[in-house]
């Protein structure tokens, strides 16, 4: 029988996404064994789309939580990796199922390295795994181009929802931006995941969008990814599209708030900007927009687009990695 390894990291997409990297080192690490990811099942197409997850096992738990894993079956894992968070319920999950070898900030032996708070989420799990021997590059994002068809070849992309309040820039600034790049000659479609119709709707119809570019029903993964790859720019907020324009190397301009873009914004390149305000940090998952958020205007909303729409998509850019632009306080 093939030895497993079993990953849990049963997060959001953007979480899957910046956990790429120590995903791949995983893979590497580990050639003849078959890697499973514990994840939540509305994101198995998107697992298995980095290459580096053969199997998907469905968990998830509310609110982000630590989901069980004792459905399990056959032989426990040769190794259990925990990529969930630092705490004991994430490494209890994993070693209720009986691994060989369990690897987690939790747990004493073999001993963790040292959790940093002041860290990128990248950064962090790839240095986490080199603590057991196991090398994983930060900067190893991208994903393989999508086999579908864009549903809006050389659109820019404005995303408004967010899995929290906190992260969400009002729906009349969103579509402030849409409506003066449409005027200015871009086709504009807006996007939301599948309880965000009516967001999705109010953004378009302040913009004056035709109803084809408002995508209402929540993508499903290898049309979203399609999308954000023919894109010709991406404006989200600090949520998994904003991860995935990382991943298809589509330019980007994300609206940062209660996490600073050094903790969870894109690697630095020419072809990503972050907006942000300076302050202490907030709660990525409060119920009302974050006043740091809300600080980002239009005006240098529509110019960071306009800077990146003006650089285009060249080859040469293709692959850099991510400049950060705070704002002004």
């Amino acid at each position: 029988m093939t030895p497993r390894v079993l990953v849990l990291r049963a997060l959001g997409l953007g979480d899957l996404l910046a956990g790429v990297p120590a995903l791949r080192g995983v893979r590497r690490a580990f050639p003849g064994h078959e890697v499973v990811l514990a994840l939540p099942p509305a994101l198995r197409e998107a697992a298995l789309s980095t290459g580096a997850v053969d199997t998907v096992l469905p968990a998830e738990a509310p609110r982000r939580g630590v989901p069980s894993l004792t459905h399990w079956t056959g032989p426990p894992p040769q190794v259990a990796v925990d990529l969930h968070g630092k705490g004991p319920e994430s490494r209890d999950a994993l070693a209720a199922v009986g691994p060989g070898l369990l690897l987690a900030f939790a747990q004493p032996d073999p001993p963790p390295p040292e959790w940093r708070e002041d860290e990128h989420e990248r950064d962090r799990w790839c240095r986490f795994l080199a603590a057991y021997g196991i090398p994983a590059d930060p900067a190893d994002v991208r994903l393989p181009p999508p086999a579908a068809d864009s549903p809006a070849p050389g659109a820019v992309v404005v995303h408004p929802g967010a899995e929290s309040a906190a992260r969400r820039w009002p729906a009349e600034r969103y579509a402030a931006l849409a409506r003066t790049l449409r005027a200015e000659g871009h086709r504009v479609v807006v996007t939301g995941g599948p309880a965000e119709d009516a967001l999705v709707l109010d953004v378009a119809g302040r913009a004056g969008l035709p109803g084809r570019d408002a995508l209402r029903g929540g993508l499903p993964f290898g049309e979203l990814s399609a999308l954000v790859a023919g894109a010709a720019l991406v404006v989200s907020g600090d949520t998994g599209l904003a991860h995935l324009a990382v991943a298809h190397a589509t330019p980007s301009v994300t609206l940062c708030g209660p996490v600073a873009p050094r903790l969870w914004g894109p690697p630095r390149s020419p072809r990503h900007l972050a907006l942000w305000k300076p302050g202490p940090p907030g709660d990525p998952h409060a119920d009302v927009p974050d006043p740091r958020l809300l600080r980002i205007d239009v005006d240098e909303t529509v110019t960071a687009a306009r800077t990146l729409l003006r650089r285009g998509r060249t080859t040469s850019e293709r692959g850099a990695e991510t400049r950060v632009a705070p704002t002004r306080p």
